[in-house]
């Protein structure tokens, strides 16, 4: 899974560039993609209530949406690694870029039958586009500046993409959900008619070609800037040296690929069913239009944790922070789960501050003391991100419990994030660059 540079630059040495501003430049553009890449899930999210209503789906059809935009996770992969060691690194990320806005396009053809099936599919197209972004983006940040501040480095750029998930749902909720009568009804109204249904369909449509187009121009900017290598360190071994190395050897990936797993669990479980769970009688009782607006604070608490977080790793190894997150993560679930009214949604929201670090933690000691192997283990990691598929269990446990007993599912994943950070992230079989 070798990433081959397309950048004329000079390789950084030992994985890590000459200066400063020889990558900083480089980071800069790819916090527009991080951006843009949470932008366009939580449209997702903030879409979820909404195809509920049109289509009249119960909990477990609604969260199969996100299912299948988590399984194209798993399914590209490996091809988008394979993609990147064929056409090089930066054509790949024009290339995933255009993918999704292709994805874009298709969704404004699903809202104008409208289609459930073309739904599904032209979600799973963006969802293939953002997988070969990740697969190429996230081994970069980490190994491109000094190996000892991976962690804060990734964290600071996921920031960026939690901004985007900070303001998607003000976006979709205002062109969306404050467009349609789903969006606007109070909880417990009357089922829509399908003249109703037709119209709110059909409000998606001016969103997405909006991100389409911005996706094209992203491409288009992506093409023409020179981004440097990312150095000879992670390389791809030689065929005859590989037999001495193995993946399977580093518990902090062993380990590091279910935490991915169940962390994306936990995350995508509260971000899909946030606005059904606020919008209830018993806990805000307002509009799924008003939900929208909390599930930005959510978002928000995402990017005031990952900023503070990248800031935090500089004097605290980045394994107590995690261990400290997790913890956080466990007490506000539980309150979620237990609590009612305005304290469970608040509960919630918190939830998003504890999240913050998670992933581009976990995913920086996943690859910690890989070397050569960086690459794919890298890969696997980002494989285990269709772990949000299995959101669709949360969905059945609230069909059949309800779904306030469904986030106790959250609360354990916590549990397993809070192991990973006080023993499974420790390095074994270091591999020196």
């Amino acid at each position: 899974m070798a990433v081959v540079p397309t950048s004329k630059a000079a390789p950084a040495g030992a994985g890590q560039a000459s200066h400063p501003t020889q990558y900083g430049r480089a980071l800069t553009l790819l916090a527009t993609l991080f951006f843009m890449w949470g932008f366009i899930t939580v449209i997702n999210n903030t879409l979820l209530p909404h195809l509920r209503s049109v289509f009249n789906l119960n909990y477990t059809q609604t969260t199969l949406i996100e299912s299948v935009w988590f399984i194209a996770y798993f399914v590209a992969s490996i091809p988008s690694a394979k993609l990147i060691e064929r056409i090089g690194y930066q054509k790949s990320l024009v290339v995933g870029l255009l993918v999704m806005a292709a994805g874009a396009a298709g969704m404004t053809l699903a809202a104008s039958l409208p289609s459930y099936g073309v739904t599904l599919v032209m979600l799973f197209v963006i969802a293939s586009g953002i997988t070969l972004l990740q697969v190429a983006a996230n081994p970069y940040v980490t190994v491109i500046g000094p190996p000892e501040t991976g962690s804060s480095r990734l964290n600071l750029v996921q920031a960026f993409n939690s901004l985007g998930t900070t303001l998607a749902p003000l976006f979709a909720g205002y062109l969306i959900l404050g467009r349609s009568k789903g969006g606007t009804a109070e909880a417990g109204a009357t089922a829509l008619t399908q003249a109703e249904r037709l119209a709110d369909a059909q409000s998606v449509i001016l969103p997405y070609a909006l991100v389409a187009v911005v996706l094209v121009l992203l491409a288009i900017v992506i093409a023409r800037f020179p981004l440097p290598a990312m150095g000879s360190a992670t390389s791809r071994v030689a065929k005859e040296d590989r037999k001495n190395h193995s993946l399977w050897k580093h518990r902090n990936l062993v380990f590091g690929v279910p935490a991915i797993f169940i962390y994306l669990i936990a995350e995508i479980g509260v971000a899909n069913l946030f606005i059904n769970f606020v919008s209830q009688p018993g806990i805000a009782n307002i509009t799924q239009n008003e939900a929208s607006r909390y599930l930005a604070l959510l978002w928000g608490g995402m990017m005031i944790g990952r900023f503070a977080g990248s800031l935090i790793m500089q004097k605290v190894p980045a394994g107590t922070v995690l261990a400290g997150f997790s913890i956080g993560a466990f007490v506000v679930m539980l309150g979620a789960t237990f609590l009612t009214g305005p304290a469970a949604m608040w509960s919630l929201i918190l939830v998003g501050l504890f999240h913050s670090i998670m992933f581009p933690t976990i995913f920086s000691l996943g690859i910690k003391g890989l070397g050569p192997l960086t690459e794919e283990g890298s890969g696997l990691l980002i494989m285990a991100i269709a772990g949000g598929a299995l959101v669709v269990v949360q969905g059945w446990i609230a069909d059949a419990y309800g779904l306030q007993n469904s986030f106790l599912l959250t609360a354990m994943c916590e549990l397993y994030i809070l192991f990973y950070a006080i023993w499974g992230a420790k390095p074994t079989n270091a591999i020196e660059d």
